[in-house]
């Protein structure tokens, strides 16, 4: 079977698509995909790097650029519309599988003006303006979390789960890496956080002048890497300061507690992993989603959630002191995120479309 698959901009909507790719190509022999996406996006340096057959769009973000960067945007659509109609007919896919992302749009409406069975992965707990549109024009919207619905009364809704890359399920069924070392793992995304990789440095500061060990691996995106770096090296900090980890799951295997955002995929990937975690959610996210999806995680008694108007590098330096000092409460965060884990996502997910394709479902 043929899959196109469309997602990325961000990590948090092409990591998905990648695990969605995975489960396809393992599933059978003779299986294809093809990814569509930007070039702008980050899927334009990480696809190639994999592997994956791959196209991208002349598309432009509509959002975060401004009037000027709107309209560009919306220009744009029309001509990526029609190059993505011009690969689907080439390709000619079982299906179209979209994961979000401004690549996305085009190729869901293509799909819809081509008459192919599309699905939309809805990562976050509230949808994104776009995928509130783009829903329209798909069989199904596919939700990581199970009150999703309520936003798509007028489409058909699977609660399936966010799909997590096969090295991260791995960690799912193994321990995790013990040693005499209590280590914390910090990200912001794929991209990295400023507000993030700031605190984070000073609280770490506070941590070491208080007596506390701590080993430190730090992903901080591009911009941020050379200064963070420094910082670390200056204060004479046990730190791994990397722009953007490949083996993540090495990563989460080895770490005590993970620090970061929450965005839908690290939520997902820290409850397969089984880590305890200290959420800062993005205030500017739309609807409040990162606070909410951080939210479920905290109501399940598996993170602590510090909101960034009121964090500050003390505060944040006795929540780690403090999770440090008592194993038994990160043990048992650590259970909780394993008991509200989708491990089994991919294949659900995978299971579901297929179904649609053979005619087993209306």
């Amino acid at each position: 079977m043929k899959f196109l698959l469309s997602g990325g901009g961000t990590g948090g909507h092409l990591f998905p698509a990648i695990a969605l790719a995975e489960e396809i190509l393992q599933r059978k022999k003779g299986n294809e995909v093809l990814f569509v996406g930007a070039k702008r996006g980050i899927e334009y340096e990480i696809l190639p790097q994999k592997g994956y057959d791959c196209v991208f769009l002349n598309v432009k973000p509509l959002r975060g650029r401004g009037i000027t960067g709107f309209i560009s945007g919306l220009l744009s659509l029309p001509i990526a519309i029609i190059q993505a109609m011009s690969i689907i007919k080439k390709f000619n896919p079982d299906a179209v599988i979209g994961s979000g992302g401004y690549a996305c749009a085009p190729v869901i409406i293509a799909a819809y003006l081509l008459g192919k069975k599309s699905f939309l992965l809805e990562q976050n707990i509230i949808p994104g303006f776009t995928n509130r549109i783009l829903s329209r024009f798909v069989y199904a919207i596919i939700t990581s979390f199970k009150n999703s619905y309520r936003y798509f009364k007028h489409k058909n809704v699977e609660w399936l789960g966010n799909p997590v890359r096969r090295q991260l399920f791995d960690n799912y069924l193994n321990d995790s890496i013990e040693d005499d070392y209590f280590t914390v793992l910090v990200f912001g995304g794929s991209q990295g956080a400023h507000f993030v990789n700031d605190i984070v440095v000073e609280a770490m500061k506070i941590v070491f002048k208080r007596g506390e060990i701590v080993n430190i691996t730090h992903q901080t995106g591009k911009k941020d890497f050379e200064e963070v770096k420094r910082r670390y090296s200056e204060a004479g900090l046990n730190a791994y300061v990397t722009e953007f980890i490949e083996d993540m799951s090495t990563a989460y295997r080895v770490a005590d507690l993970v620090i970061c955002r929450s965005g839908a995929t690290s939520i997902a990937e820290i409850t397969v992993c089984k880590k305890p975690s200290v959420l800062i959610p993005y205030p500017y996210a739309a609807d409040d989603h990162q606070r909410l999806n951080a939210m479920e995680l905290v109501n399940a008694g598996a993170a602590v959630m510090l909101e960034q108007k009121d964090i500050t590098p003390e505060i944040l330096a006795e929540t780690i002191i403090s999770l440090k000092r008592n194993p038994e409460r990160l043990k048992n965060m650590a259970e909780q995120a394993g008991k509200i884990a989708k491990p089994e996502a991919a294949r659900e997910i995978m299971d579901f479309i297929i179904s649609v394709i053979k005619g087993k479902r209306g």
